[in-house]
């Protein structure tokens, strides 16, 4: 078994330690939020992290309206900005909290007055000793390069923050219920997928809404483990210019929960299905996923799924997915 495999079938029980160990931080954080609502939030992420942010960006703008916005690390790292961040509150996410940038980002938005918290894995980490509150992951050591559960972990997070800041209920409720979920997550297979992609070079992966941020994690997946060209796009973006790059047989891999946005992602694919593209809608009858009991945290199963799909897509494919030719675990980027 790849340690990704492994790894990424670790993710339930990395979910329930995390909400075992750190749900009364995240009580102490919902009351400093409550008590003094941040005009903004603000992020400090790379690569599948930053994923990981614009989900929380989504979570947290639909629940609370509160804009959120990813801070170009290089403004902080190589431009020397000092940022304007007085009531603020910033989220770094890494999985090993060791990046020089998204570290200088973070006490960039501490010196401009915003308030800072750590979600990452590696607790004794600059990103974690650095910031006013950490929130550790708490998905253990992760070895493969193709980060699987320790970006679920951070989703967890982000979807358990924005929970206990506004004592919601039902998604707190469907928080506890999501390791079983993510399990039953585990056991589903898209072996007509996996058929599909095995000689295919280039396509797109859609998601609109909180599935947006993890059709660009798949989509990054693919390109990593499988050196498969895949571009993200949401499902209303997708209309305004990359349309045209669909024709006979282009393939095309949508996410299509069960919220708000699944009627108009439909409508979307409707029109590509027109102009020939090949399209596999996980959502539909012939790419079930494992429900959760709230919209927000499908795609948090969606994408243990897809990451178990992925990984036996590299073997087929004649790859390890464990070492990919160019990258490393840690990547330190200024």
């Amino acid at each position: 078994m790849s340690r990704m495999k492994q790894e990424a079938l670790e993710a339930p029980d990395a979910v329930q330690r995390f909400l075992d160990r750190i749900t009364p931080s995240l009580r102490t954080l919902a009351e400093m939020l409550r008590a003094a609502p941040p005009p903004c939030l603000i992020t400090s992420a790379r690569g599948s992290s930053d994923h990981a942010a614009a989900y929380l960006k989504y979570v947290a703008e639909i629940m609370t309206g509160t804009p959120v916005a990813s801070v170009g690390a290089s403004v902080v790292s190589i431009y020397g900005a000092q940022l304007k961040a007085s009531g603020a509150a910033c989220f770094t996410i890494s999985q090993s909290g060791q990046s020089p940038d998204i570290v200088q980002v973070q006490n960039a938005a501490k010196a401009g007055g915003a308030f800072t918290v750590a979600l990452v894995n590696l607790e004794d980490s600059p990103a974690a000793r650095n910031a006013d509150l950490c929130l550790p992951l708490c998905a253990g050591p992760e070895q493969s390069v193709a980060a699987t559960k320790s970006f679920i972990c951070a989703l967890a997070a982000a979807a358990a923050v924005v929970a206990h800041w506004t004592e919601d209920e039902s998604l707190i409720n469907a928080l506890h219920k999501l390791p079983e979920a993510l399990r039953q997550a585990s056991l589903i297979a898209w072996p007509t997928v996996i058929d599909a992609l095995q000689k295919t070079d280039s396509l797109y992966v859609l998601g609109r809404g909180p599935a947006f941020p993890i059709a660009q994690e798949i989509a990054l997946k693919l390109k990593e483990t499988c050196a498969i060209h895949a571009e993200a796009y949401s499902t209303a973006e997708v209309m305004h210019g990359p349309l045209e790059l669909v024709g006979q047989g282009f393939t095309v891999l949508a996410l299509v929960p069960d919220d708000a946005a699944a009627n108009q992602s439909r409508t979307t694919l409707a029109r590509m299905r027109t102009s020939g593209a090949k399209v596999f809608e996980i959502g539909s009858a012939d790419l079930p996923y494992a429900k959760t009991s709230h919209p927000l945290l499908d795609p948090l199963a969606i994408v243990l799924t897809t990451y178990l799909m992925i990984e036996s897509l590299a073997i087929t494919r004649g790859r390890n997915p464990d070492t990919p030719r160019h990258l490393n675990k840690v990547t330190k980027t200024v």
